[in-house]
């Protein structure tokens, strides 16, 4: 279906994964706060982050869409990950504009620069009309990135992903970003 592009913004570079992605990726994975926000288990080892990569790799090339690699572009640094998520799970919202920064790069807004290319990829690239936001409750500075997306809380619900804890569906539509 597609191949993952490479998009430039101000300050980032959108890339895909690479094998040698590998220790950046799940140094960021591992750290207490990324483990938080994104409920991983204790089990969450180099295997699962190389098998999350593999699988944003293979989304993108089965349904174009996927997660980039977020480096700066000033200094090749690892930053995070952003893009477009679309799981196959029966009560997923739809197509998923995400984002997972090392917290060592929080603050800096690469998180709202990163969720703006990918929500204007989704609108434009993948043609969809509207793009979801999953984001627990208490999570306010991922809420205050969505709402620079133009985004609005559509409703809180539990998902069969994470039957523990209600999420936000936050929701964005084509022409109000």
């Amino acid at each position: 279906m597609g191949v993952c592009p490479t998009i430039e913004t101000d300050r980032l570079v959108l890339r895909p994964f690479r094998d040698d992605d590998l220790e950046d990726y799940f140094s960021m994975m591992d750290t207490p706060e990324v483990r938080r926000w994104l409920h991983l288990p204790r089990t969450f080892d180099r295997d699962a982050a190389w098998a999350q990569m593999a699988a944003f790799a293979g989304q993108w090339t089965l349904r174009g869409t996927g997660l980039w690699v977020l480096e700066e572009r000033s200094t090749g640094r690892f930053v995070g990950r952003a893009g477009l998520h679309n799981p196959v799970r029966d009560d997923w919202p739809g197509v998923e504009v995400g984002w997972t920064l090392d917290p060592s790069s929080w603050g800096n807004g690469y998180a709202t620069e990163a969720g703006i290319a990918a929500r204007d990829y989704g609108f434009g690239e993948c043609g969809v009309d509207r793009l979801y936001s999953c984001i627990l409750p208490d999570n306010l500075p991922s809420q205050a990135v969505a709402r620079r997306l133009g985004f609005a809380l559509l409703e809180e619900r539990v998902m069969a992903w994470y039957p523990d804890a209600p999420h936000g569906i936050w929701v964005g539509e084509r022409g109000n970003g």
